[in-house]
């Protein structure tokens, strides 16, 4: 009685040992994975600062030649291109009030 006692005691322990082992493997293995997507993340992260840095340096790069371009407008205009005409009078006039403004504050 003894012996078979020992003999399903050594059965149940072998079987906790491969059930152990099996979930130490598991475990290796998910930690693997979580180490390959932290360094995807990483990855990922830096060319979305990359990308971010690129957008910003087009939107002033754009901001830049619009503001070019209204310049050329405005010199086109004073040329005397008549698809701007009205465009340069206000801006001419806006510059004047603002020169008026100037000068009053100067003046008191």
């Amino acid at each position: 009685m003894l012996t078979l006692c020992k003999r399903i005691e050594f059965f149940c322990m072998s079987e906790l040992v491969q059930i152990v082992d099996s979930l130490e493997n598991k475990i290796s293995k998910l930690l693997h994975k979580l180490e390959l997507l932290q360094q995807a993340n990483a990855s990922l992260e830096n060319e979305l600062i990359a990308v971010r840095n690129n957008h910003d340096s087009t939107l002033r790069t754009m901001s830049e030649w619009e503001e070019k371009y209204n310049s050329l407008k405005l010199a086109n205009s004073m040329l005397g291109s008549n698809t701007n005409k009205t465009e340069a009078k206000l801006k001419i006039n806006t510059l004047i009030r603002e020169l008026d403004h100037c000068i009053a504050q100067l003046s008191e």
